[in-house]
């Protein structure tokens, strides 16, 4: 069996132990080191640059290295006879629910505002409210948007979800389908996005969806930087119409050093770290999906092509 394993920020040898602890003859090879192209049965892959899997023939599956796919879907030379898979992993999961708390719990009992006060020397405390007062609106209810929007609630939080179907979330309120998107956007005081890109979702936060939230709303965006106008949302902040952003992913990353974003006193920024794949929690999905591929069997969390995600 040999693998190619592509990425920029994964260390391949920390992957190569983690895999060949289940398959020990697993043989690994780290792009642009393909060797002969035709051996290659497995692409592990974050981010491969166009063209890169065409060249693949012998192909039995492309494996994602995080739960987003877009990253594959982009390369207009993507096989599409090769099963695709993306990760969903007990560990992303956790780390996204623990990221996602903290936001939304800073921005409940407003450390932006002691933030800013800070950096001003100003001592002005003030009395925190109820979590129920705190209406928090999960956009995209997949594995992990169901998990951030389950936790959350059972902080006390008042939670609601959209999807593009209904989905039954114990004390999460439902909104579904394109008619329900401005009722949902309108009761969420914090919302958090946790969609897919796909061409329907690109650009979904913009002037005319960021206006329909409620005056001082704040934006958590822990999908994808494509969702995201970055004009508007800068537009709908200064504007006074929402109050802030807690923002983790970029349309440009690494996120440029001039970017208005960096030095906005309203705007948080990290980078890219909400949930980080972990190898030793991963690569047992990831030989499973390598043995089935071998056995002509359906792969765990297979994409939809047609749907995109």
């Amino acid at each position: 069996m040999v693998l190619l394993f592509m990425s920029d920020s994964d260390d391949p040898k920390v992957w190569a132990e983690a895999l060949r602890a289940f398959e020990p003859d697993l043989q690994v090879r780290v792009w642009p080191d393909v060797g002969v192209a035709e051996e290659i049965e497995f692409a592990l892959v974050w981010l491969p640059p166009p063209g890169m899997l065409a060249g693949l023939p012998g192909l039995k599956l492309i494996q994602s290295l995080g739960a987003g796919i877009d990253h594959i879907f982009s390369d207009p030379d993507l096989p599409r006879d090769v099963p695709v898979a993306r990760l969903v992993d007990d560990e992303l999961t956790r780390q996204m629910v623990e990221y996602v708390t903290l936001a939304v719990l800073s921005r409940h009992r407003r450390i932006d505002r002691y933030r800013r006060l800070q950096a001003e020397r100003r001592w002005r405390p003030s009395r925190s409210v109820p979590l129920s007062a705190s209406r928090v609106g999960v956009l995209g209810l997949g594995v992990i948007g169901a998990a951030v929007a389950t936790a959350l609630a059972g902080l006390g939080l008042a939670v609601a979800g959209w999807s593009r179907a209904p989905k039954q979330i114990d004390r999460v309120e439902n909104f579904a389908g394109a008619e329900r998107l401005d009722a949902f956007l309108a009761r969420s005081d914090i919302l958090v996005c946790l969609l897919p890109l796909t061409p329907e979702t690109e650009g979904v936060l913009n002037a005319r969806t960021l206006g329909a939230l409620p005056e001082g709303a704040y934006v958590i965006n822990v999908g994808r930087g494509g969702h995201v106008v970055e004009a508007d949302l800068i537009a709908a902040i200064d504007g006074g119409h929402l109050s802030g952003a807690w923002l983790d992913v970029f349309r440009s990353e690494p996120l440029p050093s001039d970017h208005p974003f960096w030095s906005h006193p309203c705007v948080t920024v990290t980078p890219h770290v909400a949930a980080l794949t972990e190898p030793a929690s991963a690569a047992a999905q990831v030989i499973e999906n390598i043995r089935r591929a071998r056995r002509g069997r359906e792969p765990l969390h297979r994409v939809d092509l047609s749907a995109g995600y």
